[in-house]
């Protein structure tokens, strides 16, 4: 007679973009398997393929498309995901503040870990009195450049790249033009014309953008001083 089958938990969250909420189940021993070689791979087309694979496996709520969401999304649900299946709580040793050298063990609680939102933050950007410009939020392929990329080095060229992957669309009153329809080099040449001001209005997008964070009490042994240390973004969690 054939083997029976094991339940698997389902369980929902609410995704930081849109407050939808879905349903999603832990990945299983043979997608952690999957995520484990494809992050020793340090490949990351295989590092990509593989979250990707195991994400979509896990949202359980049709018509969710991965590869179009917001890298802050992606965080949550991975965090979650990961949560459910290996554990809710992550030790870390972080060094204390105050003296630069002590290590101080502790635990976070990855249901406690939230996307934040800046109240300053805007998709909608103006440029000049007549150019206003639409934002959209980095995706799957910046999420993996952010959390698993094992190249050290970065220049201005993937800072207007990633930029340019993120302007939706440029319009004034009375003309729209989308992304979707130029070059990437018509893009990077219009970035090109800003002057810095202008620029800042777009740094500034993205240093407001949502992102995952934590904020957590710590006091030194040696030194009793007590401070607080803010960790944002997945990778802060998993070092």
């Amino acid at each position: 007679m054939p083997l029976p089958k094991i339940a698997t938990p389902i369980y929902e969250l609410e995704l930081p973009s849109t407050k939808q909420t879905i349903k999603y189940r832990p990945f299983l021993v043979k997608e952690e398997k999957l995520l484990v070689l494809a992050l020793e791979s340090q490949d990351t087309k295989q590092i990509t393929n593989g979250i990707t694979a195991v994400i979509k496996s896990c949202i359980l709520t049709k018509g969710i498309k991965v590869e179009t969401l917001p890298t802050f999304d992606i965080e949550y649900l991975f965090l979650n995901i990961r949560g459910k299946s290996v554990g809710e709580e992550v030790e870390l040793n972080i060094v204390a503040p105050d003296d630069g050298e002590t290590e101080i063990p502790i635990k976070i609680n990855l249901d406690d870990i939230k996307v934040i939102e800046d109240e300053e933050h805007s998709r909608q950007i103006k440029i000049d009195d007549n150019l206003m410009m639409e934002m959209k939020y980095p995706s799957l392929d910046q999420f993996i450049k952010n959390n698993f990329d094992f190249e050290e080095e970065t220049n201005i060229d993937q800072s207007f790249d990633l930029i340019g992957t993120c302007i939706d669309k440029i319009y004034t009153e009375d003309e729209v033009w989308a992304t979707a329809d130029c070059t990437k080099e018509e893009v990077s040449e219009f970035l090109g014309q800003m002057n810095s001001l202008q620029f800042k209005k777009i740094e500034k997008f993205f240093a407001t953008m949502p992102k995952l964070s934590h904020t957590v009490k710590v006091t030194n042994p040696v030194t009793k001083k007590k401070s607080e240390v803010v960790f944002e973004g997945l990778s802060s969690f998993f070092v």
